[in-house]
Formats: C-alpha cells, sequence, structure tokens
C-alpha cells in the first residue's frame, strides 16, 4: 500500500472538513482518483492559501492518512488558468467537466490518458481562441471514445442501415434510422458535428463562431454520459440547453 508520493492533480470538487480544514478530492496522473484533507487551509495564515481550488492543475505532495484519506504536505500550482476563471461560462464548462470526472468510480485503477484529456480540456478553455460551449460536449464523447464505450453515428445501430439517420437513443449507443427511431430526434447538422469532433476534427468546430446543431449536440452527450454513469449529474445538467427533442414513436 502507497504511504506516500507526490504527483500532478487536477481538483476536482472540495468540501470543509472540520473547523478550518478542507478536503479535496482530486485526480491524479499516476493514482487516479483520491482524497486529501488540507489542514488549516480555511485559515488566513495557511500556506496553502488558494492553491486547493476546484478546477486548479497542481503538483501535490502526500502522505498516508486514515482510510482512503491522504494529508497534504506540500501544494505547488502547475497553471493558474486566469483566461478560464475570467469568464463565467468558461468555468462553468469547466465545472460540467470535473464533475464527469468525479462521476468515475474511486476504485478505478489510475488512468493517465484521462488526466492527460483533462489537462487538454482545461487548456482549451482557457485559451479565448476557443469557444467554451462545445467543450463539455466534445469531452463527453472523448471520455466515451476512451472507455471504449464511442456512439455509432455513421450507422442505424439497432438493424445497421446507413439512413437516413434521424434519431439518437443513449441507452441503445447511437444513431438510429426511420425505422428503428427512439429516444432524440437528430438534425443532419447535429449529426455532421458529432461526427466531426469524434474524427478529428474538433480544433476547428471549438474555433466557429456560430456551429449549426450544437444545441442538439450538448443535450446527445449530456444524455450519453449520463447513461454511461447511470445517475443524473447536477451541473452538467445545469449547463445543458433546454431543447425539446424527444421522440418515441
Amino acid at each position: 500500500m502507497i504511504k506516500e508520493f507526490d504527483d500532478d492533480a487536477v481538483v476536482l470538487r472540495t468540501y470543509k472538513s472540520g473547523e478550518s480544514d478542507r478536503i479535496a478530492v482530486l485526480w491524479t496522473r499516476n493514482h487516479g482518483k483520491v482524497r486529501a484533507l488540507a489542514k488549516g487551509i480555511r485559515k488566513a495564515t495557511s500556506r496553502l492559501g488558494g492553491t486547493l481550488e476546484p478546477l486548479a492543475y497542481v503538483h501535490v505532495d502526500l502522505v498516508k492518512s486514515r482510510g482512503d484519506l491522504f494529508i497534504t504536505r506540500h501544494v505547488q500550482h502547475r497553471e493558474h488558468y486566469q483566461v478560464m476563471r475570467s469568464a463565467y461560462e468558461r468555468i462553468n464548462a469547466g465545472y460540467a467537466v470535473v464533475e464527469v470526472v468525479d462521476a468515475i468510480p474511486s476504485d478505478d485503477v489510475a488512468d493517465e490518458g484521462i488526466f492527460e484529456l483533462l489537462i487538454r480540456v482545461l487548456g482549451t478553455l482557457d485559451d479565448d481562441h476557443f469557444k467554451p460551449d462545445l467543450v463539455p460536449a466534445s469531452f463527453f464523447f472523448k471520455l466515451l471514445s476512451h472507455d471504449g464505450s464511442e456512439p455509432v453515428v455513421d450507422r442505424c445501430v439497432n438493424c445497421g442501415s446507413e439512413g437516413p439517420l434521424v434519431a439518437f437513443n443513449a441507452q441503445v449507443g447511437g444513431t438510429l434510422c426511420v425505422n428503428c427511431r427512439s429516444g432524440h430526434s437528430i438534425s443532419h447538422d447535429a449529426l455532421v458535428l458529432i461526427r466531426r469532433i469524434l474524427g478529428g476534427d474538433l480544433a476547428a468546430v471549438l474555433r466557429e463562431r456560430s456551429t449549426a446543431g450544437a444545441g442538439e449536440v450538448m443535450t446527445i452527450a449530456h444524455d450519453a454520459i449520463e447513461q454511461h454513469f447511470g445517475k443524473r449529474l447536477k451541473v452538467t445538467r445545469a449547463s445543458a440547453p433546454i431543447t425539446s427533442l424527444s421522440v418515441d414513436q
């Protein structure tokens, strides 16, 4: 059992502990998800200060405590993400991303691929050349792909027909034709957009100032990631656009 380690980490969320402590839930590069107790961090004199805030990219030095809890000995910022933190829509998109990472079961083994994907997403949100709107949805699709659960978007997931594809059902794992349709209606624009996101054209998508089908894609991505984890996610649902797409005929 690991008694102490230092590693790069992203702070997913924090919560108070005792009168002056705080516990940070971290996704680390080499050790997966861990909980770290920062003693006295809520005191004005704490050396840790604002280092363990949600969305922070830090290097941590931790030592084992009771159960699955570690004690924080030292924290240093890797990136400050000032651009992301200066805009509500960017930081809200960041919260949606880390909520989904936090939903990954804590007993899963370390996954450096998820860490690298998370760092790239936060870097994207910190770059004002990219619009933040589709960043969470793109991350959800990329995470599903990383997990081997990439949605089928080139044919009907039910009968294999190449189209026309008119619906998307997260429960069955992808697009559906006219005869098999269920779930959400999907326009041609939204279908093309999802294919671009999954097909390597993401940077261009995020640079576009107006993207047809974006609202549909955001709703579909939220449904897909919630279906994957089997539960409703608070921040992702709050940041999803309000649309009327449901079809069951």
